[in-house]
C-alpha cells in the first residue's frame, strides 16, 4: 500500500514535471506562464483560489503578480514588505505556511479587503526557490478547513521548485531580449552617428560651413519638415552620390541658395 502510495507521488511528480517543462519552453510571457503554472497548482491541490506574489527588489517587497481569481486592479498594487503578513513571512524565511483553519487569526496574517482569498479558511504558502534564492511565494487557499498532510505540502513544494525554474527562466530570457534590443539600439545610433558625421562633411565642404553651422542647417531642416534628422542626412548624402555621378550637379548657382 505504501508502495502504491509513493507511485502515485512520483507519477505526480513527473506529469508536473512534464507540464511545467512544457510551459518553460513554450516561449510564453511571464504573465501567460503565470497563468499556465497557476491552473496546474489549482488542479494538482483542488483548491479554491491561488495568488503569485513575485519580489520587487528596489523597494524589497512581495508584489501580486497573478491569480486564479480575477483581480485585475489588485495585480501590481498589493504588496507587501519582506517579513509582513504569512506572504512576506514565507519570502523572508524560505519556509512553508500551512494554516489549516482560520488563516486569517494567524498573527502573521495581513487581511487585503479586495482579495476574498483572505476570508477563506485554509492557506498553503510556498516559496518558491532557485538556486537557493526566493523569486516568489505561491498561496493556494482553500475556502473550508483543509488539513495540509505532509504528502501535499511535499508535492506543492516540488510545483513550487518548478515554478521557480519556469520564472528563472523566463527572466533569463527577458534580460536576453532586453539586451539584444539594447545592443541593436546602440548599433543603430552609432550608424546614425555615422550617417550625421559624413553628411556634415559633405555639407561644409559644398557650402564653405562650420561643423556647427552644417549641422544646425540638418536640425532646422529636421524640424521644418518634422522628419528624423537621420533622414535628413540621408537625404545629404543621396545628393552627395549623385554629384559625384554627376559632377555638373552643383553649380554654383544652386550652391549659393540657402
Amino acid at each position: 500500500m505504501e508502495g502504491s502510495k509513493e507511485a502515485r507521488a512520483e507519477s505526480w511528480q513527473l506529469a508536473i514535471l512534464h507540464r511545467t517543462s512544457r510551459v518553460v519552453s513554450s516561449g510564453l510571457s511571464i504573465d501567460e506562464m503565470l497563468r499556465e503554472l497557476i491552473a496546474i497548482t489549482v488542479e494538482t491541490t483542488a483548491s479554491d483560489a491561488c495568488l503569485v506574489y513575485l519580489p520587487d527588489h528596489d523597494t524589497h517587497e512581495v508584489v501580486l503578480r497573478a491569480s486564479q481569481l480575477p483581480h485585475d486592479a489588485e495585480i501590481g498594487q498589493v504588496r507587501l514588505r519582506m517579513g509582513e503578513g504569512v506572504t512576506g513571512w514565507v519570502a523572508e524565511h524560505k519556509s512553508v505556511v500551512a494554516l489549516s483553519s482560520k488563516a486569517f487569526s494567524d498573527p502573521r496574517f495581513k487581511t487585503f479587503s479586495a482579495l476574498v482569498e483572505d476570508t477563506y479558511e485554509a492557506l498553503l504558502s510556498v516559496p518558491l526557490i532557485s538556486g537557493g534564492e526566493v523569486i516568489g511565494v505561491l498561496n493556494v487557499h482553500h475556502r473550508d478547513p483543509h488539513v495540509h498532510t505532509p504528502d501535499e505540502i511535499a508535492l506543492l513544494s516540488f510545483v513550487g521548485e518548478q515554478m521557480g525554474v519556469a520564472l528563472t527562466h523566463s527572466h533569463l530570457s527577458d534580460a536576453c531580449v532586453r539586451l539584444q534590443e539594447e545592443a541593436s539600439q546602440v548599433r543603430q545610433q552609432l550608424e546614425d552617428r555615422k550617417l550625421l558625421e559624413r553628411a556634415k562633411g559633405f555639407l561644409q565642404q559644398q557650402f564653405t560651413l562650420t561643423e556647427r553651422e552644417a549641422y544646425r542647417r540638418m536640425r532646422d531642416e529636421s524640424r521644418r519638415l518634422r522628419r528624423p534628422i537621420r533622414e535628413i542626412a540621408q537625404a545629404v548624402l543621396m545628393v552627395e552620390t549623385l554629384a559625384q555621378e554627376r559632377p555638373g550637379l552643383l553649380t554654383p548657382e544652386v550652391k549659393d541658395l540657402d
